[in-house]
């Protein structure tokens, strides 16, 4: 089947086989910031988001995404031009392995366009379907708060 997306600003037709797995798409389709982790939602590797929302895309079936607006890793910024979020979590040593950073990024990013001002509650809150293997999460929290003073 085709479905219409719009992924990171731009208009897409997507083909999925019915029952597949929006996670399974995005990555064929080259969006490699979307990790596979668990396949049961536990994990918060595959996070994106759709419309706005943060969401894991192992949890959602490729045709839940007709007409909704996706935005990957990809699409928050660049290697020349990272987004806040992206520096901050790098000045702050919050990106070991890697693995679990985009969609930790993403998370905080859904969290600050909801609550610019967030507290430590909050943010631990918005990351804890975001599991890190690697950190005591210290590091992470620290760069969510330096990225929320920057953007303010």
């Amino acid at each position: 089947m085709k479905i219409e997306v719009t992924i990171n600003g731009f208009k897409k037709y997507l083909e999925a086989e019915p029952g597949e797995l929006l996670v399974d798409v995005l990555r064929r389709e080259g969006y490699v910031g979307v990790k596979k982790g668990c396949d049961d939602g536990s994990c918060g590797a595959c996070t994106i988001l759709m419309n706005h929302r943060a969401i894991n895309a192992c949890l959602v079936l490729a045709g839940q995404a007709k007409d909704k607006a996706i935005t990957t890793i990809e699409g928050l910024g660049t290697l020349d031009k990272p987004h806040v979020l992206q520096e901050a979590f790098v000045d702050a040593g919050a990106v070991q392995c890697g693995y679990c950073t985009p969609g930790m990024i993403l998370s905080a990013y859904a969290l600050l366009e909801d609550n610019p001002s967030p507290d430590r509650k909050d943010i631990l809150k918005a990351l804890d379907g975001n599991l890190c293997r690697c950190t005591g999460y210290v590091k992470i929290v620290e760069a969510v708060q330096t990225a929320a003073a920057k953007l303010k």
